[in-house]
């Protein structure tokens, strides 16, 4: 049995934590919206249509804020579609996913079901297909209290309060050519800036994110980032992140493969940096990682296009296993280490697509196994977060070389009392014995500890078995003068939640 060892201490805090990182994402994308959160004539749903399984295991699930309405769906949306009487709004063909919108879920819609759910809206405005008038017209619509055309519009359709929706995303994966109305970084800079200008007229507390690049592997990241970020550095609050994640036959480099988020994280950390000094800028650019999970990307690239238009065909919908649910624990651990940076995180999709929740008609909703560790994250890792320096073994992988075969983090909220010690073991055959100091602490008691660990990591949960992978409560973890002590169990995520004095 390996031994690690962990130190903490109460005096070194990385940054306070945002809510906002415990956010997904919610598109016009196969069955997320219909058939997901949205399915009138279901016994689930209430007068809205809206599925109330659904929105409970949104609330357990601890989703703070989310992203709408896409994603690629986006660059070909037009909002006014999916306003006024339901009677009146247009099908559409939707080139992102090849499938017929039918717009009986729209804006208004979904400031609905946020309301009901608890959630705060991420809005994204089309610069695809659409630009600066657009984007305009839609904020006077959702945040404008005046006798203004689209503000009353908003009050005709039943809604007198404005929606006073404060984040908002520039588009969407603009450096990629699938996207509708592609545009290089010069073009796309010039393009976010005028709508960047324009909103922050009409409301100057929004907070708007302007895109990076749609993943690490794109050949022009860096200089994209730089690109925009020069031209609109003023401007913008926040710069985007997407990434996913797959297992492509080598488990054990998947379950190390949080090491490319961390790179990641790092590299455009240090690119908005460089842009800040090159400016002499006293302004910091924070990061909203508004797309990342895992996902079977390179079975999705294999299909053929659908030949006819469908509603709300079956999309991408990922059966996850406990390997994925160890690999999104470890990228949790890197988003809480970098909460001085990544200020909003999204987890894409919510409900069905590469989700962590999902449904089938005249069936309960049901957790992937994906769930568990978002939801215990969300719920004990809160206040601030605490340097954990970690001392273990290595492990050797074919995609990152040699990495730790321990992953922590520690966060500390003072309000309550409650520390809680985030863990993966990625060694597939080693259990790790494990010793957390933790100095200018004193442990009073073990509050909760959470253990996921199967030994058959291709074990999910189904609508035949929806309960078939489920965490551990065992409180195995015994607290000592220094801190506790632990064994992680091979392949293995867990949480341990103490209540604990400063000393």
């Amino acid at each position: 049995m390996a031994k690690v060892k962990i130190v903490v201490d109460r005096h070194f805090e990385i940054s306070e934590i945002d809510k906002r990182i415990y956010g997904s994402f919610t598109e016009h994308m196969g069955r997320c919206v219909y058939g997901g959160i949205y399915e009138p004539g279901s016994p689930f749903a209430d007068e809205n249509g809206f599925r109330t399984d659904v929105i409970e295991l949104v609330r357990e699930l601890g989703v703070s804020i989310v992203r709408y309405p896409g994603g690629n769906f986006l660059s070909g949306y037009d909002w006014k579609d999916g306003v006024g009487p339901k009677e009146d709004r247009p099908q559409r063909l939707d080139l992102a996913w090849h499938s017929l919108e039918t717009n009986q879920f729209g804006l208004d819609e979904f400031m609905d079901w946020s309301e009901k759910t608890g959630v705060e809206p991420m809005m994204a405005v089309n610069l695809g297909s659409a630009g600066l008038k657009d984007a305009l017209e839609l904020l006077e619509y959702t945040n404008v209290d005046a006798e203004s055309k689209w503000a009353q519009y908003r009050v005709k359709n039943g809604n007198k309060k404005p929606y006073d929706i404060k984040v908002w995303c520039l588009g969407n994966e603009m450096d990629g050519p699938w996207q509708l109305g592609h545009k290089n970084a010069k073009e796309y800079a010039k393009v976010a800036g005028d709508v960047a200008r324009g909103m922050r007229q009409m409301g100057e507390d929004l907070e708007l994110v302007i895109c990076g690049s749609s993943n690490r592997a794109m050949p022009t990241f860096g200089q994209w980032e730089e690109t925009v970020l020069e031209d609109a550095y003023d401007l913008v609050d926040h710069i985007s992140l997407h990434t996913y994640y797959e297992d492509h036959g080598d488990i054990q480099s998947f379950l190390a493969c949080s090491v490319d988020l961390d790179y990641f994280i790092n590299e455009v950390c240090e690119i908005a940096d460089a842009v800040k000094a090159k400016l002499r800028s006293k302004k910091t650019i924070t990061l909203s990682l508004d797309e990342w999970n895992v996902w079977r990307l390179s079975e999705y690239m294999g299909m053929e296009r659908p030949k006819t238009w469908e509603i709300a065909p079956k999309v991408i919908e990922d059966e996850y296993n406990v390997a994925d649910a160890l690999v999104v624990g470890n990228l949790l651990i890197s988003i809480l280490r970098r909460s001085d940076r990544v200020k909003m995180a999204c987890l894409a999709q919510l409900v069905n697509v590469i989700a962590p929740i999902r449904t089938e008609p005249d069936k309960a909703a049901w957790r992937q196994t994906t769930f568990f560790p978002f939801a215990y994250t969300a719920k004990y890792g809160k206040g601030k977060t605490l340097t954990t320096r970690i001392e273990a073994g290595k492990i050797e992988t074919n995609k990152f070389g040699s990495v730790d075969g321990v992953d922590a983090i520690t966060t500390y909220d003072a309000a309550t009392g409650q520390l809680a010690i985030f863990l993966i073991n990625r060694s597939l055959t080693d259990a790790q014995e494990t010793s957390i100091n933790l100095a200018g602490f004193k442990v009073k008691e073990v509050l909760d500890q959470v253990t996921l660990d199967e030994k058959d990591l291709t074990k999910t949960n189904n609508y035949q078995n929806s309960e078939a992978v489920a965490p551990r409560k065992d409180k195995t973890a015994k607290i000592v003068t220094s801190g506790v002590e632990v064994s992680l169990p091979p392949a293995s995520w867990q949480v341990i939640n103490l209540l604990v004095e400063e000393a």
